[in-house]
Protein backbone atom coordinates (compact mmCIF):
# COMPACT_ATOMS: atom_id res chain seq x y z
CA UNK A 1 0.00 0.00 0.00
CA UNK A 2 1.23 3.50 -0.82
CA UNK A 3 2.65 5.47 2.10
CA UNK A 4 -0.03 7.77 3.64
CA UNK A 5 2.09 10.90 3.17
CA UNK A 6 2.70 10.11 -0.49
CA UNK A 7 -0.99 9.31 -0.99
CA UNK A 8 -1.99 12.62 0.61
CA UNK A 9 0.46 14.56 -1.56
CA UNK A 10 -0.89 12.85 -4.67
CA UNK A 11 -4.46 13.69 -3.68
CA UNK A 12 -3.63 17.35 -3.00
CA UNK A 13 -1.84 17.69 -6.32
CA UNK A 14 -4.93 16.37 -8.11
CA UNK A 15 -7.30 18.84 -6.45
CA UNK A 16 -8.20 21.92 -8.47
CA UNK A 17 -9.73 24.67 -6.30
CA UNK A 18 -12.42 26.41 -8.32
CA UNK A 19 -14.48 29.45 -7.43
CA UNK A 20 -17.94 29.85 -8.91
CA UNK A 21 -19.44 33.26 -9.59
CA UNK A 22 -23.00 34.09 -10.68
CA UNK A 23 -23.57 37.12 -12.88
CA UNK A 24 -25.85 39.45 -10.91
CA UNK A 25 -28.51 40.52 -13.44
CA UNK A 26 -29.60 43.52 -11.38
CA UNK A 27 -26.12 45.05 -11.61
CA UNK A 28 -24.99 43.84 -15.05
CA UNK A 29 -25.73 44.88 -18.62
CA UNK A 30 -24.51 44.52 -22.20
CA UNK A 31 -23.91 47.56 -24.39
CA UNK A 32 -23.33 47.82 -28.13
CA UNK A 33 -22.14 50.54 -30.49
CA UNK A 34 -22.66 50.70 -34.25
CA UNK A 35 -21.96 53.35 -36.90
CA UNK A 36 -25.00 55.30 -38.16
CA UNK A 37 -25.01 56.89 -41.66
CA UNK A 38 -21.22 56.56 -41.70
CA UNK A 39 -20.86 59.67 -39.52
CA UNK A 40 -21.62 58.87 -35.89
CA UNK A 41 -22.09 56.05 -33.39
CA UNK A 42 -25.42 54.90 -32.00
CA UNK A 43 -25.33 53.09 -28.67
CA UNK A 44 -27.78 50.77 -27.02
CA UNK A 45 -27.95 48.19 -24.29
CA UNK A 46 -29.58 44.98 -23.20
CA UNK A 47 -30.82 45.30 -19.65
CA UNK A 48 -30.65 41.69 -18.47
CA UNK A 49 -27.56 39.51 -18.38
CA UNK A 50 -27.30 36.20 -16.51
CA UNK A 51 -24.69 33.46 -16.36
CA UNK A 52 -21.97 31.67 -14.44
CA UNK A 53 -18.18 32.00 -14.36
CA UNK A 54 -16.00 29.23 -12.93
CA UNK A 55 -12.41 30.21 -12.18
CA UNK A 56 -9.86 27.43 -11.66
CA UNK A 57 -7.26 29.02 -9.40
CA UNK A 58 -4.55 26.46 -10.14
CA UNK A 59 -5.09 26.13 -13.90
CA UNK A 60 -6.79 29.10 -15.53
CA UNK A 61 -7.11 27.19 -18.80
CA UNK A 62 -9.72 24.99 -17.13
CA UNK A 63 -11.90 27.98 -16.24
CA UNK A 64 -15.26 28.41 -17.99
CA UNK A 65 -17.81 31.14 -18.58
CA UNK A 66 -21.38 31.18 -19.83
CA UNK A 67 -23.67 34.18 -20.30
CA UNK A 68 -27.18 34.77 -21.58
CA UNK A 69 -28.45 38.17 -22.72
CA UNK A 70 -32.17 38.87 -22.94
CA UNK A 71 -32.55 40.31 -26.46
CA UNK A 72 -36.09 41.51 -25.69
CA UNK A 73 -34.68 44.11 -23.31
CA UNK A 74 -32.90 46.07 -26.06
CA UNK A 75 -32.98 49.82 -25.44
CA UNK A 76 -31.56 52.57 -27.67
CA UNK A 77 -33.70 55.33 -26.08
CA UNK A 78 -35.86 55.51 -29.23
CA UNK A 79 -39.03 53.35 -29.09
CA UNK A 80 -39.54 53.13 -32.86
CA UNK A 81 -35.94 52.08 -33.43
CA UNK A 82 -36.16 49.53 -30.62
CA UNK A 83 -39.31 48.09 -32.22
CA UNK A 84 -37.48 47.79 -35.53
CA UNK A 85 -34.46 46.13 -33.89
CA UNK A 86 -36.77 43.55 -32.28
CA UNK A 87 -38.41 42.77 -35.64
CA UNK A 88 -37.39 40.10 -38.18
CA UNK A 89 -35.25 42.74 -39.94
CA UNK A 90 -32.77 42.45 -37.08
CA UNK A 91 -32.88 40.32 -33.90
CA UNK A 92 -36.33 38.78 -34.48
CA UNK A 93 -36.80 38.43 -30.73
CA UNK A 94 -39.99 36.37 -31.03
CA UNK A 95 -37.96 33.55 -32.59
CA UNK A 96 -34.62 34.31 -30.94
CA UNK A 97 -35.24 35.92 -27.54
CA UNK A 98 -31.72 35.36 -26.20
CA UNK A 99 -28.09 35.96 -27.12
CA UNK A 100 -25.68 33.44 -25.60
CA UNK A 101 -21.97 32.99 -25.08
CA UNK A 102 -20.21 29.77 -24.01
CA UNK A 103 -16.46 29.73 -23.53
CA UNK A 104 -14.16 27.26 -25.28
CA UNK A 105 -10.80 28.63 -24.09
CA UNK A 106 -9.55 30.71 -21.17
CA UNK A 107 -6.15 32.38 -20.95
CA UNK A 108 -4.67 34.88 -18.51
CA UNK A 109 -2.94 37.69 -20.40
CA UNK A 110 -1.90 39.97 -17.55
CA UNK A 111 -2.72 41.21 -14.07
CA UNK A 112 -6.50 40.85 -13.89
CA UNK A 113 -6.77 40.41 -17.66
CA UNK A 114 -7.97 37.40 -19.63
CA UNK A 115 -8.59 36.37 -23.22
CA UNK A 116 -11.68 34.17 -23.39
CA UNK A 117 -12.58 32.42 -26.62
CA UNK A 118 -16.02 31.01 -27.12
CA UNK A 119 -19.16 30.53 -29.19
CA UNK A 120 -21.46 33.54 -29.53
CA UNK A 121 -25.01 32.88 -30.71
CA UNK A 122 -27.05 35.77 -32.10
CA UNK A 123 -30.21 35.46 -34.20
CA UNK A 124 -29.84 31.69 -34.11
CA UNK A 125 -26.36 31.79 -35.67
CA UNK A 126 -23.27 30.66 -33.75
CA UNK A 127 -19.80 32.07 -34.49
CA UNK A 128 -16.48 31.93 -32.60
CA UNK A 129 -15.39 35.16 -30.92
CA UNK A 130 -12.75 36.26 -28.42
CA UNK A 131 -13.66 38.36 -25.40
CA UNK A 132 -11.00 40.57 -23.88
CA UNK A 133 -11.80 40.58 -20.18
CA UNK A 134 -10.68 43.00 -17.49
CA UNK A 135 -11.39 41.37 -14.11
CA UNK A 136 -9.33 42.80 -11.23
CA UNK A 137 -8.80 40.45 -8.28
CA UNK A 138 -10.35 42.95 -5.84
CA UNK A 139 -13.26 41.48 -3.89
CA UNK A 140 -15.75 43.27 -1.64
CA UNK A 141 -18.51 42.11 0.67
CA UNK A 142 -21.96 43.59 0.18
CA UNK A 143 -24.49 44.38 2.90
CA UNK A 144 -25.83 40.82 2.76
CA UNK A 145 -22.39 39.32 3.23
CA UNK A 146 -22.02 38.14 -0.38
CA UNK A 147 -18.56 38.42 -1.89
CA UNK A 148 -18.64 40.47 -5.10
CA UNK A 149 -16.18 41.36 -7.84
CA UNK A 150 -16.46 43.08 -11.19
CA UNK A 151 -15.53 42.22 -14.77
CA UNK A 152 -15.81 43.90 -18.15
CA UNK A 153 -15.69 41.95 -21.42
CA UNK A 154 -15.33 43.51 -24.86
CA UNK A 155 -15.35 42.24 -28.43
CA UNK A 156 -16.13 43.37 -31.99
CA UNK A 157 -18.30 41.41 -34.41
CA UNK A 158 -19.67 41.82 -37.91
CA UNK A 159 -23.45 41.73 -37.67
CA UNK A 160 -23.75 40.17 -41.13
CA UNK A 161 -21.95 37.08 -39.83
CA UNK A 162 -25.04 36.49 -37.68
CA UNK A 163 -27.61 37.05 -40.42
CA UNK A 164 -28.42 40.65 -39.45
CA UNK A 165 -28.42 41.89 -43.04
CA UNK A 166 -30.95 44.73 -43.18
CA UNK A 167 -29.66 48.07 -44.46
CA UNK A 168 -30.51 51.08 -46.61
CA UNK A 169 -28.32 53.34 -48.75
CA UNK A 170 -28.05 57.05 -47.88
CA UNK A 171 -28.08 59.87 -50.40
CA UNK A 172 -24.52 61.03 -49.64
CA UNK A 173 -23.21 57.51 -50.24
CA UNK A 174 -22.69 54.55 -47.94
CA UNK A 175 -25.35 52.84 -45.87
CA UNK A 176 -27.59 53.61 -42.94
CA UNK A 177 -26.18 51.02 -40.51
CA UNK A 178 -22.54 49.96 -40.20
CA UNK A 179 -21.53 46.31 -40.23
CA UNK A 180 -19.07 46.28 -37.32
CA UNK A 181 -20.54 46.25 -33.82
CA UNK A 182 -18.59 46.85 -30.62
CA UNK A 183 -19.95 44.90 -27.65
CA UNK A 184 -19.20 45.55 -23.98
CA UNK A 185 -20.54 43.44 -21.12
CA UNK A 186 -20.27 44.92 -17.62
CA UNK A 187 -20.72 42.28 -14.95
CA UNK A 188 -21.05 42.24 -11.20
CA UNK A 189 -20.20 38.74 -10.03
CA UNK A 190 -21.48 37.14 -6.84
CA UNK A 191 -19.40 34.37 -5.32
CA UNK A 192 -21.19 31.08 -4.71
CA UNK A 193 -18.33 29.44 -2.83
CA UNK A 194 -15.20 27.35 -3.26
CA UNK A 195 -15.65 23.81 -4.55
CA UNK A 196 -12.66 21.44 -4.75
CA UNK A 197 -12.67 19.19 -7.77
CA UNK A 198 -10.62 16.06 -7.19
CA UNK A 199 -9.56 13.38 -9.61
CA UNK A 200 -9.87 9.72 -8.67
CA UNK A 201 -6.77 8.32 -6.99
CA UNK A 202 -5.77 4.82 -5.93
CA UNK A 203 -3.68 3.80 -2.95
Amino acid sequence: MRHPVIAAATLLSSISWATTWDIDPSHSSAQFKVRHMMITDVKGEFGKVTGVVNIDDTNVAKSTAEATIDATTINTREPNRDKHLKSPDFFDVEKFPTITFKSTSFKKTGDGRYSVGGDLTIHGVTKPVVLEVNAPDREVKDMRGTIKRGATATTRVNRKDFGLLWNKPVEAGGVLVGDEVDITIDMELAKKGDAPKSAKTTN
